[in-house]
């Protein structure tokens, strides 16, 4: 008995069923550990205002800065991404927008573990001048000057990059991504340049700050706990940096892998590629402090948990 032919219609209806399938697949399995460190993130932010110690502390203003751009950036990263598995084409403007913010957030990461390697640096090498030096003014100066920094950076690539008056109601041709907000050779050379600039200088920052501290805790005056726990703290910022930097080549790695695989492997390899170089480089700085700092643990985990340990009402004898 012969069977009985497959109908096109049926065939595209079952192609588009596995495709429906495969990117709620994609988009769950990066979803939910956004959703996860982006709560973890939040209760951190929350957690470093809740006690005045944190607010005016500024090691601690300096990371709540680094953990809202790390939180903004995880935010916008995983909006582009569910965008991009499921087809969405945005027109300029909008594109334009959320790039922005983006790569906002991405040069303040940083720029900030450079503050922040600078404060441990004077922390130890300077610890006299130390409370005269880095004051919470000075710190605010400082956020600011990040944040300036970055703004500039953002309306540079949007003079060389976009002409609203031409490209107000056109659609991306592709999806969105920051590649695709790069229109002209001038735009794509000028984010190199500057990307590069940035991550180098940023190392050699924190590199020398690492060697300062190591030279200083040599000296019999210098305080060799705070200068191990100062090399130690130094050493995951340069794990950040080079998570950071990984973010960046995030696009590119894509677009050289999608002319060598099927689009299976592609969709697979992209969605690890995405909580490797994108989720997991934005919530270390959570993770390292939450775990490692000894007044921030008890009150991180202290909210992470609903406060549920001082609900239990011990049973009475």
């Amino acid at each position: 008995m012969s069977s009985i032919p497959h109908s096109p219609s049926n065939a595209t209806e079952e192609l588009q069923y596995w495709g429906f399938l495969e990117k709620l697949m994609v988009s769950t399995l990066s979803t939910v550990p956004s959703c996860v460190f982006l709560y973890v993130n939040g209760t951190m932010l929350f957690s470093l205002r809740s006690k005045p110690v944190f607010c005016e502390t500024p090691r601690y203003v300096l990371l709540y800065n680094l953990l809202f751009a790390d939180t903004v950036q995880l935010a916008l990263s995983q909006v582009m991404f569910i965008l991009a598995v499921c087809r969405v084409k945005l027109s300029y403007p909008v594109c334009s927008c959320l790039t922005l913010l983006t790569n906002l957030t991405t040069v303040i990461s940083p720029l900030t573990l450079v503050l922040m390697s600078v404060e441990r640096y004077v922390a130890v090498c300077y610890p006299l001048r130390h409370t005269t030096i880095i004051t919470v003014r000075n710190t605010a100066v400082a956020v600011t000057a990040v944040w300036a920094v970055s703004t500039l950076n953002n309306l540079t690539r949007l003079l060389l990059s976009l002409s609203f008056q031409k490209l107000g109601i056109l659609q991306v041709k592709d999806l969105c991504s920051n590649l695709a907000m790069m229109l002209g050779s001038v735009s794509l050379d000028y984010d190199r340049a500057f990307t590069g600039f940035l991550f180098v200088s940023a190392g050699v920052a924190i590199a020398s700050s690492y060697v300062g501290v190591a030279a200083a805790a040599r000296s019999a005056s210098a305080d060799k706990t705070l200068a191990r726990k100062a090399r130690n703290t130094l050493l995951l910022h340069l794990v950040q940096l080079g998570l950071s930097l990984s973010s960046t080549i995030y696009n590119p790695l894509l677009i050289a892998l999608s002319t060598a695989v099927t689009r299976i492997v592609f969709v697979r390899v992209q969605n690890v590629f995405y909580v490797c170089f994108v989720i997991l480089s934005r919530c270390l700085s959570s993770l390292i402090y939450g775990l490692r700092d000894q007044r921030i643990r008890p009150v991180l985990l202290d909210h992470l948990c609903c406060r549920l340990g001082r609900s239990v009402v011990p049973a009475s004898s």
